[in-house]
Protein backbone atom coordinates (compact mmCIF):
# COMPACT_ATOMS: atom_id res chain seq x y z
CA UNK A 1 0.00 0.00 0.00
CA UNK A 2 1.41 3.55 -0.81
CA UNK A 3 1.96 5.53 1.69
CA UNK A 4 2.42 9.64 1.58
CA UNK A 5 4.90 11.56 4.30
CA UNK A 6 6.80 14.25 4.69
CA UNK A 7 10.08 14.29 5.31
CA UNK A 8 12.11 17.71 6.47
CA UNK A 9 15.51 17.96 6.04
CA UNK A 10 15.13 15.70 2.84
CA UNK A 11 18.07 17.49 1.33
CA UNK A 12 21.25 15.55 3.18
CA UNK A 13 22.13 13.41 5.56
CA UNK A 14 19.29 11.30 7.38
CA UNK A 15 17.06 13.34 5.83
CA UNK A 16 17.51 12.73 2.20
CA UNK A 17 18.96 9.09 3.35
CA UNK A 18 14.69 8.26 4.73
CA UNK A 19 13.29 9.89 1.89
CA UNK A 20 15.29 7.95 -0.52
CA UNK A 21 14.64 5.03 1.44
CA UNK A 22 11.00 5.59 1.50
CA UNK A 23 10.76 6.08 -2.19
CA UNK A 24 12.67 3.27 -3.01
CA UNK A 25 9.89 1.35 -1.46
CA UNK A 26 7.28 2.90 -3.20
CA UNK A 27 6.04 5.18 -1.11
CA UNK A 28 4.84 9.03 -1.68
CA UNK A 29 7.52 11.62 -0.53
CA UNK A 30 7.14 15.37 0.26
CA UNK A 31 10.28 16.60 0.91
CA UNK A 32 11.23 19.80 2.86
CA UNK A 33 14.41 21.59 3.36
CA UNK A 34 15.59 25.13 2.74
CA UNK A 35 16.54 24.22 -1.11
CA UNK A 36 16.56 21.30 -2.88
CA UNK A 37 13.15 20.24 -1.88
CA UNK A 38 9.03 19.81 -3.03
CA UNK A 39 8.35 22.28 -0.01
CA UNK A 40 11.55 25.42 0.47
CA UNK A 41 10.97 27.04 3.86
CA UNK A 42 13.18 27.77 6.54
CA UNK A 43 11.49 26.24 9.60
CA UNK A 44 14.03 29.05 11.95
CA UNK A 45 10.90 31.40 10.66
CA UNK A 46 6.97 31.16 11.96
CA UNK A 47 6.38 32.12 8.51
CA UNK A 48 7.91 29.06 7.51
CA UNK A 49 6.22 26.82 9.35
CA UNK A 50 3.10 27.99 8.21
CA UNK A 51 4.30 27.79 4.81
CA UNK A 52 5.32 23.64 5.52
CA UNK A 53 1.60 23.38 6.92
CA UNK A 54 -0.40 25.09 4.12
CA UNK A 55 2.00 23.79 0.81
CA UNK A 56 1.86 20.60 2.45
CA UNK A 57 -1.74 20.26 2.93
CA UNK A 58 -2.30 21.65 -0.31
CA UNK A 59 0.38 18.38 -1.71
CA UNK A 60 -0.94 16.00 0.01
CA UNK A 61 -4.80 16.66 -0.46
CA UNK A 62 -5.06 16.85 2.99
CA UNK A 63 -4.33 13.48 4.03
CA UNK A 64 -0.61 12.09 5.64
CA UNK A 65 0.18 8.59 6.63
CA UNK A 66 3.72 9.70 8.04
CA UNK A 67 5.79 12.69 9.16
CA UNK A 68 8.77 12.65 10.15
CA UNK A 69 10.70 15.77 11.06
CA UNK A 70 14.24 15.52 10.85
CA UNK A 71 15.55 18.57 9.28
CA UNK A 72 18.21 19.76 12.43
CA UNK A 73 20.97 22.02 12.46
CA UNK A 74 24.63 21.90 14.70
CA UNK A 75 24.50 25.26 16.29
CA UNK A 76 25.74 26.52 19.31
CA UNK A 77 23.14 29.35 18.94
CA UNK A 78 20.03 30.74 18.33
CA UNK A 79 19.36 28.27 15.28
CA UNK A 80 19.60 24.67 17.09
CA UNK A 81 17.03 26.49 19.45
CA UNK A 82 14.36 27.56 16.84
CA UNK A 83 14.93 24.90 13.71
CA UNK A 84 16.06 21.47 16.02
CA UNK A 85 12.77 21.62 19.11
CA UNK A 86 10.32 25.10 17.79
CA UNK A 87 10.60 23.73 14.19
CA UNK A 88 9.94 20.42 15.00
CA UNK A 89 7.27 20.54 17.15
CA UNK A 90 5.56 23.22 14.68
CA UNK A 91 6.24 21.07 12.24
CA UNK A 92 4.45 17.61 14.15
CA UNK A 93 1.62 19.82 15.88
CA UNK A 94 0.67 21.71 12.35
CA UNK A 95 0.46 18.59 10.56
CA UNK A 96 -1.19 16.49 13.23
CA UNK A 97 -4.47 17.23 11.45
CA UNK A 98 -3.26 15.75 8.10
CA UNK A 99 -1.81 12.65 10.23
CA UNK A 100 -5.34 12.08 12.12
CA UNK A 101 -7.14 12.13 8.40
CA UNK A 102 -5.44 8.50 7.79
CA UNK A 103 -5.80 5.19 8.83
CA UNK A 104 -2.65 4.13 10.06
CA UNK A 105 -0.79 7.50 10.82
CA UNK A 106 3.07 7.69 12.25
CA UNK A 107 5.12 10.20 13.26
CA UNK A 108 8.87 10.42 14.10
CA UNK A 109 11.56 13.29 15.04
CA UNK A 110 15.50 12.56 15.40
CA UNK A 111 17.03 13.52 18.60
CA UNK A 112 20.80 12.61 19.17
CA UNK A 113 22.58 10.40 21.60
CA UNK A 114 23.80 14.00 23.53
CA UNK A 115 20.70 13.87 25.18
CA UNK A 116 22.61 12.04 27.49
CA UNK A 117 25.35 14.98 28.01
CA UNK A 118 25.51 18.02 29.98
CA UNK A 119 22.89 20.40 29.38
CA UNK A 120 21.94 23.60 29.84
CA UNK A 121 18.64 23.68 32.85
CA UNK A 122 17.89 27.36 32.18
CA UNK A 123 17.70 26.74 28.67
CA UNK A 124 15.68 23.93 28.84
CA UNK A 125 13.04 25.57 31.17
CA UNK A 126 12.99 28.31 28.66
CA UNK A 127 12.36 25.71 25.75
CA UNK A 128 9.78 24.00 28.04
CA UNK A 129 8.07 26.87 28.59
CA UNK A 130 7.10 27.66 25.07
CA UNK A 131 8.81 30.99 25.03
CA UNK A 132 11.11 30.79 21.42
CA UNK A 133 12.20 34.23 21.86
CA UNK A 134 13.50 34.52 25.23
CA UNK A 135 14.96 30.68 24.55
CA UNK A 136 16.73 31.60 21.63
CA UNK A 137 18.48 34.94 23.42
CA UNK A 138 19.77 33.14 26.24
CA UNK A 139 21.12 30.38 23.74
CA UNK A 140 23.36 33.65 21.72
CA UNK A 141 24.32 34.74 25.22
CA UNK A 142 25.67 31.14 26.06
CA UNK A 143 27.44 31.74 22.36
CA UNK A 144 27.82 35.33 22.91
CA UNK A 145 29.98 34.15 26.32
CA UNK A 146 32.41 32.25 24.57
CA UNK A 147 32.11 29.38 27.27
CA UNK A 148 32.60 26.42 25.18
CA UNK A 149 30.99 24.06 27.90
CA UNK A 150 27.81 26.79 28.27
CA UNK A 151 27.84 26.94 24.09
CA UNK A 152 27.99 23.40 23.57
CA UNK A 153 25.25 22.43 25.69
CA UNK A 154 22.64 24.38 23.48
CA UNK A 155 22.15 21.36 20.59
CA UNK A 156 22.49 18.72 23.41
CA UNK A 157 19.68 21.02 25.21
CA UNK A 158 17.23 21.50 22.03
CA UNK A 159 17.62 17.85 21.08
CA UNK A 160 16.82 16.48 25.03
CA UNK A 161 13.72 18.93 25.18
CA UNK A 162 12.24 17.61 21.66
CA UNK A 163 12.88 13.82 22.75
CA UNK A 164 11.22 15.42 26.25
CA UNK A 165 8.37 16.71 24.66
CA UNK A 166 7.72 13.46 22.36
CA UNK A 167 7.57 11.77 25.61
CA UNK A 168 5.03 14.06 27.29
CA UNK A 169 2.70 13.89 24.26
CA UNK A 170 3.02 10.51 22.58
CA UNK A 171 0.55 9.10 25.19
CA UNK A 172 -2.27 12.15 24.96
CA UNK A 173 -5.65 12.54 23.22
CA UNK A 174 -4.28 14.05 20.49
CA UNK A 175 -1.67 11.46 19.93
CA UNK A 176 -2.05 7.97 21.23
CA UNK A 177 -5.88 8.37 21.47
CA UNK A 178 -5.93 9.78 17.38
CA UNK A 179 -4.38 6.25 16.52
CA UNK A 180 -1.07 8.39 15.35
CA UNK A 181 2.28 6.77 17.12
CA UNK A 182 5.01 9.12 18.21
CA UNK A 183 8.59 8.10 18.57
CA UNK A 184 12.22 9.60 18.39
CA UNK A 185 15.41 8.00 17.36
CA UNK A 186 18.82 9.01 19.18
CA UNK A 187 21.21 8.45 16.45
CA UNK A 188 25.22 8.05 17.90
CA UNK A 189 28.04 9.46 14.99
CA UNK A 190 26.54 9.19 11.63
CA UNK A 191 28.99 9.08 8.65
CA UNK A 192 29.33 12.54 6.55
CA UNK A 193 31.47 14.58 4.77
CA UNK A 194 32.42 16.03 8.37
CA UNK A 195 33.06 12.93 10.41
CA UNK A 196 34.85 11.00 7.11
CA UNK A 197 37.24 13.62 7.31
CA UNK A 198 37.88 12.45 11.16
CA UNK A 199 37.72 9.12 10.65
CA UNK A 200 40.72 9.11 8.15
CA UNK A 201 42.95 9.88 11.36
CA UNK A 202 44.08 7.57 14.08
CA UNK A 203 43.60 10.53 16.20
CA UNK A 204 40.41 11.44 14.85
CA UNK A 205 39.28 7.94 15.60
CA UNK A 206 40.18 7.64 19.07
CA UNK A 207 38.57 11.04 19.66
CA UNK A 208 35.61 10.08 18.31
CA UNK A 209 35.54 6.58 20.06
CA UNK A 210 36.05 8.50 23.48
CA UNK A 211 32.93 10.89 22.54
CA UNK A 212 30.66 7.95 21.64
CA UNK A 213 32.34 4.49 21.73
CA UNK A 214 30.26 1.95 19.23
CA UNK A 215 31.11 -1.13 20.18
CA UNK A 216 28.52 -2.95 17.78
CA UNK A 217 29.62 -1.37 14.18
CA UNK A 218 31.28 1.38 15.06
CA UNK A 219 32.98 4.10 15.28
CA UNK A 220 29.90 5.82 12.65
CA UNK A 221 27.09 4.44 11.10
CA UNK A 222 25.80 5.10 7.75
CA UNK A 223 22.44 7.62 7.63
CA UNK A 224 20.94 4.66 5.73
CA UNK A 225 20.75 2.51 9.31
CA UNK A 226 18.98 5.36 10.83
CA UNK A 227 16.53 5.72 7.67
CA UNK A 228 16.03 1.86 8.12
CA UNK A 229 14.69 2.31 11.75
CA UNK A 230 12.44 5.49 10.55
CA UNK A 231 10.78 3.80 7.97
CA UNK A 232 9.84 1.28 10.35
CA UNK A 233 8.75 3.07 13.23
CA UNK A 234 6.17 5.15 10.91
CA UNK A 235 5.15 1.70 9.07
CA UNK A 236 1.74 0.16 9.48
CA UNK A 237 4.50 -2.88 10.93
CA UNK A 238 4.69 -0.62 13.44
CA UNK A 239 1.23 -1.27 15.61
CA UNK A 240 1.91 -0.91 19.45
CA UNK A 241 5.60 1.34 20.07
CA UNK A 242 4.94 5.10 20.72
CA UNK A 243 6.64 7.46 22.98
CA UNK A 244 9.51 5.88 23.15
CA UNK A 245 13.32 7.28 22.59
CA UNK A 246 15.45 4.53 20.33
CA UNK A 247 19.10 4.89 20.95
CA UNK A 248 20.37 4.15 18.04
CA UNK A 249 24.50 4.56 18.91
CA UNK A 250 26.16 0.89 18.19
CA UNK A 251 25.96 0.66 21.98
CA UNK A 252 26.68 4.58 23.46
CA UNK A 253 24.16 4.66 25.60
CA UNK A 254 24.10 1.76 27.19
CA UNK A 255 28.29 1.67 28.02
CA UNK A 256 27.04 5.14 29.58
CA UNK A 257 24.59 4.14 31.55
CA UNK A 258 24.36 0.22 31.72
CA UNK A 259 21.91 0.26 35.33
CA UNK A 260 19.25 2.56 33.58
CA UNK A 261 15.84 0.13 31.99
Amino acid sequence: MTRTYVVTGSASGIGKATAEKLRSDGHRVIGVDLRDADIEVDLSTEKGRAELVSKATEASGGVLDGVLAIAGVLASSSPSVAVNHFGAVATLEGLRPLLAAAEQPRAAVVASRAIIDEFDKTLLDLIESGDEGAARAHADSLAEAKDIAGASTVYTTTKLSLARWVRRNAPSASWAKEGIALNAVAPGVILSPMTISVLETEEGRASLNELAPAPFGGPAADPSAVANLLAWLTSPDNSFVTGQVIFIDGGAESLRRPELV
